[in-house]
């Protein structure tokens, strides 16, 4: 995009010629930013449903005054290309070519709408399980329902097994393959997708500008790294509860949520874990001038995580009250069945606006569904 800008600009200055970008980011205000942090000043339209229905991107249209696409431009002289597209002879208006098109609630609409588009997409697809493009629309509404204020974590879920579905149906579709490889193991991905997200902060901010606000701050899987194999590591302070002596949470203050992405994962492959914790409703909050939260995992054998025990920091205010996520790797080994991954966390947290402040720990299983 860049590139194409800078090849542009005089094109764009005459008048002669409009660039418009087309997305099919799951988070389009990751686009404003980029663009913010390029000095791009183009409107933008948002396919998160990738209703343009695009394998692979980016791709360049040359579009007319009639709103007709002319050509698909590939690599080349950009320049040249876009000379020769506006040498052309002005093309004859088309009647009645100034329709507006209808207004689709997948998109637009309020939250209401959105979950009665969910309800007939499931229905859809329940009717026919090969749908694809039911699968991954569903997995986009509900990803976006998750990342609203107060989101369901099992939408996160719900959304990830879409996904999945879909790709199972078309593995060739970059565009839903995508939406896993955005929140999937490092082994499966071909780029950091959002490391960029830090700098462009930076340089905008000493530009005198305020950055662009994301509605879903980049996690963990969404900036990391590619590697080439899986790298077990062992704990360097070891079990932090080895005898169980810490008393439980059992009113389940903590209610704590797992996220297995890919949804379904192949013997001999890996998959990343999304572990989130909220305190329950008004009746609890985080206590952050203890210690932070530690999370311990204990895989079967010949299962393998990257990281056995997890610290979590805290953030600097004495109190708050937001969801806390963490995330590892897990490999699964060849010829393994599905598991109940033994899991604990331990947190401190307090009851109440004036409540006491307790010590906990919590233990869960992370259900990893192993594909035959």
């Amino acid at each position: 995009m860049p590139g194409w800008h800078a090849a542009t600009q005089e094109f764009e200055a005459d008048g002669r010629l409009l660039n418009v970008g087309l997305i099919q980011e799951q988070h389009p205000d990751r686009a404003r930013l980029y663009l913010q942090w390029q000095g791009i000043e183009w409107p933008i339209m948002i396919d998160s449903l990738n209703r343009l229905d695009v394998n692979v991107v980016p791709i360049t249209l040359l579009i007319d005054e009639n709103g007709i696409i002319r050509k698909r431009v590939g690599r080349g002289d950009t320049r040249k290309i876009v000379e020769e597209f506006l040498a052309q002879p002005a093309p004859a208006a088309i009647p009645g070519n100034d329709a507006v098109a209808g207004h689709d609630p997948a998109i637009w609409g309020d939250a209401a709408q959105r979950d009665v588009v969910i309800d007939a997409l499931e229905k859809r697809l329940a009717a026919n399980p090969d749908d694809g493009r039911a699968a991954f629309e569903l997995g986009v509404l509900y990803r976006r329902r998750y990342d609203e204020a107060g989101g369901d974590p099992a939408d996160f879920e719900r959304a990830v097994a879409r996904w999945g579905r879909s790709v199972a149906v078309d593995p060739n579709q970059y565009i839903w393959r995508r939406r896993i490889q955005q929140y999937g193991p490092r082994l499966e991905k071909p780029y950091p997708f959002y490391d960029w997200v830090p700098t462009a902060r930076e340089e905008i901010r000493a530009r005198g500008e305020i950055p662009a606000e994301l509605i879903a701050e980049p996690g963990g899987a969404e900036i990391a790294q590619p590697i080439r194999s899986f790298d077990a590591a062992l704990p360097a302070n070891g079990e932090p509860d080895p005898e169980g002596k810490t008393l439980r949470d059992e009113a389940k203050f903590v209610v704590a949520h797992a996220t297995v992405v890919p949804h379904r994962v192949r013997p001999g492959k890996s998959a990343r874990v999304h572990v989130e914790f909220r305190p329950r409703g008004e009746q609890a909050h985080w206590n952050n001038e203890a210690g932070g939260m530690t999370l311990w995992i204990d895989p079967p054998d010949g299962w393998q995580v990257d990281r056995q025990r997890v610290e979590r920091p805290n953030p600097p205010e004495p109190v708050s009250h937001e969801p806390r996520r963490i995330e590892f790797e897990v490999q699964v080994p060849d010829g393994a069945g599905s598991v109940q991954l033994p899991v604990y966390a331990l947190y401190y947290v307090c009851l109440g606006e004036k409540g006491a402040c307790l010590y906990r720990r919590q233990d869960f299983g992370v259900a990893v569904t192993v594909a035959p």
